[in-house]
């Protein structure tokens, strides 16, 4: 029988979802797992939206054109403007999903050995997407003690070796909800150009910030027209995970001819999706004043939560919906196997996505793990029950000092 590639052999599996066949038995024997381990939202998808797809009267489910159909692209602008951001449709190409999109980036921006800079944590399939373009993953460390701020510039200027191509950047970040400031990115711009390198960005995450520092778009820092790319899905500001509409922005021609040919490649994005897509462009901004103010009670609520519980490290983040913890477990991937092979409290339990998935360097998050708030209060309150009995219960528990801060000044980095 002929052996799989090396490369797929090599591959990294997602923290995410590696430990969703214990969570599949645990369900089977009949526990409620609280999903607190993917960024799926539990917010309704806009109701106009929804109603588009139902109403479409298509008689042939055609390919699409490969860079997107052009009456949505022709709108999304305006939605960018809202944030400052002067783009042009044809500054725009479609994906499936910031998945391909990223992919489709690294690819275009890369050679095969050559490698992008990304500060760690980050988000765990950068590695994979990575992996397929034949690019490697360097990175600037970050700690829970400042709530992951970005790095400074002197760090970053260390790390940059001669393979280096590109500094990827997720902001607001995933895992760590941290939200870059426009002083820092102005700063890191300056790296940018003096290493003639590009600028990823995964901006994802944009609605969602919740202190006091605003959200500032890569694609608004001067000089790096031909550097910024940046990365961007409807994914989480829509509840449409299953929607797999994401885009490339960049103003860089060039490079976004290079990518038309892997859009070419894979054909088209999805026709239903991009529908759904177009019509959440006429979402009223109540819908996310709704949502923000939703997510930023679970936020508090998480915090509160986690900072009450003995030995818990932990911070307050200021934007996406996730947190970064510190737990006083021995191994962060034992105990969240654990949580779902032989722990339970009033037959539930917690899925978490262990720490170390969202490091590149070995070693580092064993006792770390990302809690995705997209659950209701009341089920958030559920799952912090369990995790609060579950942290008394373990067998491999250790003692860990505690740092449960307010949000971080970055600005003084």
């Amino acid at each position: 029988m002929p052996n799989p590639s090396q490369r797929s052999l090599q591959a990294h599996s997602s923290p995410i979802r590696k430990l969703a066949a214990y969570a599949d038995q645990a369900k089977k024997d009949g526990k409620t797992i609280w999903h607190l381990n993917i960024g799926q939202p539990d917010i309704l998808s806009p109701e106009q939206a929804l109603q588009a797809v139902k109403a479409a009267d298509l008689k042939l489910l055609a390919y699409s054109p490969s860079g997107g159909t052009a009456s949505y692209r022709e709108k999304m602008p305006r939605y960018y403007h809202k944030f400052g951001i002067t783009i042009a449709p044809e500054d725009i190409l479609v994906t499936n999903g910031a998945s391909e999109a990223i992919l489709f980036a690294l690819l275009a921006c890369l050679d095969a050995g050559e490698s992008v800079l990304t500060p760690e944590p980050f988000y765990a399939n950068y590695l994979g997407f990575a992996g397929m373009a034949g690019v490697e993953v360097k990175t600037v460390p970050t700690r829970i003690e400042t709530g992951f701020a970005l790095p400074s510039v002197d760090d970053f200027r260390r790390a940059i070796t001669p393979d280096v191509r590109a500094i990827l950047l997720c902001n607001p970040n995933n895992p760590t909800g941290t939200v870059y400031p426009e002083a820092m990115l102005r700063t890191l711009a300056e790296v940018v150009m003096e290493r003639n390198l590009f600028l990823l960005v995964d901006e994802v995450y944009r609605e969602f910030c919740y202190g006091d520092t605003p959200f500032f778009s890569a694609l608004n820092l001067p000089g790096l027209e031909k550097h910024v790319v940046v990365l961007d899905s409807i994914s989480k500001r829509f509840s449409a995970c299953g929607a797999r509409v994401g885009a490339i922005l960049t103003r860089n021609h060039e490079l976004l001819t290079a990518i038309q040919k892997y859009a070419e490649t894979r054909l088209s994005p999805p026709t239903y999706g991009q529908i759904f897509a177009e019509a959440t462009l006429d979402t009223p901004e109540t819908y996310f004043e709704t949502v923000k103010a939703e997510y930023q009670r679970r936020r508090d609520l998480l915090y509160r939560r986690l900072s009450a519980m003995p030995g818990v490290s932990c911070y307050l983040p200021d934007g996406a919906f996730y947190l970064f913890a510190r737990f006083p477990v021995d191994d962060a991937d034992r105990f969240c196997q654990w949580l779902l092979e032989a722990f339970s409290y009033q037959n539930q339990t917690v899925m978490l996505a262990p720490g170390s998935g969202f490091y590149g360097s070995p070693g580092l998050g064993m006792q770390e793990v990302r809690l995705a708030y997209v659950l209701n209060c009341d089920d958030l309150n559920c799952a912090m029950d369990c995790l609060e009995r579950a942290l008394e219960q373990y067998p491999g528990r250790t003692e860990t000092s505690t740092l449960n801060a307010e949000p971080v000044d970055h600005s003084l980095r």
